[in-house]
Parts: C-alpha cells; structure tokens; sequence
C-alpha cells in the first residue's frame, strides 16, 4: 500500500513541477556524477546567489520525490500523510496563482537505478549541465549491469541539455570528458591535474595552532588568478566544486571576484571532509555522508598530505552497492589505508575483508579493531584518541558512522549543527 500511495504521490508531484517549470520558465543548472553532487550543487548556489535569485535542492535532494520538490519549493513530508496532501494543495496554488519565483534553480540529479536520470531529462532541460566525476567503481553500480552502463546513465544529462546550453565537465575524469561527443552545446571544463578552461593550483591545507583548519588555493581563468580560502573543510573534495562554481560564473560572464567574496558564506554539506574539533584535543575529519571507492580513496590520500602531531586513525564501514566489485575495492582500500593511517577501525561485514589486506602488508595486529555496528566502534576508539590525533571517519550512509563522530567529538551537544542526519525520521532509525 504504501508503494502504491508512494507512486501516486510522486505522480502528482512531478506533474505540478513540470506545469511550474512551464509557467514560471526558470533557468536550471543540471549537476550529477558519481562523486561530489551535493557539494557542487552547493557551490554553484553560493556562487550564483550574489547575482540572482537562485533556489537549490534541499541537502541530497536528486530523486524522483526530491527533484520535483525542488522545483516546488516544498518539504519531504517522510511519512506524514497530511503534509502530503498540504504539499499538494500548496503546489496546486503555485501553479493557478501568481508568485514570486527564482530566476534559477540548481538542481542535484542522482540515480540509483538504471532509467532515473533518462526519464528526468525528459521533462528537464537544462540551460547548464555540470557533471563531476564517475571513477573506475562509481556508487550504486551494483544495480547496473556494468560501469559503462553507469556511465552511460549520466551521459543522459548531457543528452538532455538545451542545444544554446553550456555543458560543464570535469577535465580530470576521461569518461566525463567523453560526453562532448552526446552534445552539440558549448563545453567548458574545469580540472586539478589536466588542462582544462577552469584550474586550481596551488592547492594547501591551513593550519592553525598545528591543526588542520581548512583549505587554500587559486583558480586560474582567463589568464587570472583568484585565490580562495575554505575554513572547516578540507580536501580536494571541495577544490572540485568551487572550480566548477566558477565555471558556471564564467558561462554565465558574471565577475569571479564578486563570485569569491560569496565563500565567506558558504555552508558546507555535513559529513564531506568536515573538520570538527575532537576529544583529547584531536581533529576529526568527517566523511560519514557515503562512500564509494573512488571518494575513499581520495579521502585517505588528502589525510596522507597532512601535517599531524600525534597519530592518523581511519575508522571507516562498509562501501555499499558495489556488487561484485565489493570484495576486490575493500582490498585494495585495506592495503592503501594500512599505508597512510596507524591505526584503524573497521566497521561492518564488507570493512572486515580490509583487515586481511592489512594483514598481508604486515599492519601491526594491536592496531587492528573490528566491529559490527557504529555505536560499538565509537565508544571502544574514543579510548584510543590521543591529543593531536587526525581521525577520518568515513563509510556508506547505511553503515550511519555519524554515530561515531558523535561519539568522538569534544562537544557532542553540537550534533545537530554538525553532523550529518540528524533529522528525527533519521535518529529514529
């Protein structure tokens, strides 16, 4: 029944957003990718904000209920069927009424399964497509035939771009960049490591008092460079999505300065490289949105390039929705961990296999511990943090390690400013 009443809902929805899409005629930025959505589509709202009146998906928004919610300005009603039918009723008089209504919405388009993004872009067609990164095991592939078939999935938004459009890819994927070839738009391209219209350079981390406090570097465009400071994160995680913020301001030719000067606000995703002042003076690094290999891998290797007085700890779960790949990706996970951390905790069935990599590589026993859920593994580490510990935490949003960040971190009162999930409908669970 609730499936049923699920898919009338969406149904309705979703055809009160594509008469408000036809009423108000916004201008949308399109963004997906495998790795990155939420906080470029985040980057792209602050950037943009300065200029217009921009709406943008509410937190991890990119589905077949949170697209047309977007787009409505409505809240996910979870299971309150009251506010259902308000959302309903409300949507309705947007449409029959006149309102005010943003000049762009920025939309996060995700897909779990084989279909969503195709089916989306037909009834959205972006003025602007950005596409972040997919990698060699993208989230969600064990619902996929193969990658390519992932790939081909995210193809879709640029199929689906407005041919005067501007389709923004990121230079350092080679699959991303393969998808010039499905458009006949503009194309513009923003990087770290390849040549690309759009560059960071320069990239380092701050720190402050022998801590790591945030992020600093410079993005080159038109023969200018801009520089760019990020407190309470770090990581090339978010080099990638101001870049490609920027490039977004470049398509539109608005002023990059002006564009800048809008970081000073920007409010980052929780649970994606967010630095939070741990106990016993330590810093936690907080990851625990998800995980895909591709975005484990990058978040040990920006730990490995950090200055730390005391010791670095991984505490990571299990990468869901990997299929076949899960038992090979936790692996070879588990061998690069053992080269970057000094002590590791591993979450979940799948975690386990990285024990057996760490092993192999000769990973000191005592520094090994293995647990069945977040709640155990953070009371048992708290024990093992010692000042001027670095401590990444990280894993699927199903293994829900925010747990342990709450656990660890040296005021748990601030749980729900910081951490990620921490609506009633999620504590619950």
């Amino acid at each position: 029944m609730k499936n049923i009443l699920k898919k009338i809902v969406v149904k309705i929805i979703t055809i009160e957003a594509k008469l408000v899409l036809k009423k108000y005629k916004p201008k949308i930025v399109a963004v997906t990718g495998s790795v990155g959505k939420t906080s470029t589509k985040d980057a792209i709202y602050t950037a943009l904000s300065p200029f217009f009146f921009v709406r943008k998906s509410a937190k991890s928004f990119n589905s077949d209920i949170g697209i047309p919610l977007t787009i409505l300005g409505l809240p996910n009603a979870w299971n309150d069927h009251k506010l259902w039918f308000k959302n309903m009723y409300d949507a309705f008089w947007l449409v029959v009424s006149k309102s005010k209504y943003p000049e762009w919405l920025v939309l996060e388009i995700g897909a779990d399964h084989p279909g969503e993004i195709e089916e989306v872009m037909k009834w959205i067609h972006p003025d602007i497509s950005v596409i972040t990164r997919i990698g060699n095991v993208p989230v969600h592939v064990e619902f996929y035939k193969s990658v390519a078939e992932v790939i081909k999935e995210k193809s879709y938004l640029a199929r689906g771009l407005k041919p005067e459009g501007t389709l923004i890819l990121n230079a350092d994927d080679s699959d991303v960049m393969g998808f010039k070839e499905f458009t006949s738009a503009k194309v513009s391209t923003f990087g770290i490591k390849e040549k690309s219209d759009i560059k960071a350079s320069f990239i380092q981390p701050i720190y402050k008092n022998e801590k790591v406090n945030g992020v600093s570097f410079k993005i080159d465009v038109l023969g200018s460079s801009i520089p760019v400071t990020l407190e309470n994160i770090y990581g090339n995680q978010f080099v990638y999505p101001v870049l490609a913020s920027f490039a977004v301001v470049h398509a539109l030719g608005l002023s990059p300065l002006k564009a800048v000067e809008s970081f000073d606000s920007y409010e980052y995703p929780r649970g994606r490289m967010n630095i939070i002042s741990g106990i016993n003076d330590s810093v936690i690094i907080d990851d625990t949105y998800n995980a895909s290999p591709v975005a484990m891998e990058e978040g040990f290797n920006a730990v490995k390039g950090l200055n730390c007085v005391g010791k670095k700890i991984a505490i990571v779960g299990d990468m869901l929705e990997l299929g076949k790949l899960s038992q090979d990706e936790h692996h070879r996970l588990g061998i690069l961990a053992g080269e970057i951390f000094e002590m590791i905790g591993l979450v979940g069935i799948r975690a386990k296999e990285m024990k057996g990599a760490l092993q192999e590589i000769g990973f000191e026993e005592k520094n090994i511990f293995v647990f069945e859920n977040s709640v155990d593994a953070g009371e048992t580490m708290k024990e093992k943090i010692s000042k001027g510990d670095i401590v990444y935490v990280k894993g699927s949003q199903g293994m829900r390690l925010e747990r342990v960040v709450e656990r660890i971190m040296s005021d748990p009162k601030q749980k729900e400013k910081l951490l990620v999930r921490q609506e009633k409908e999620w504590v619950s669970r």
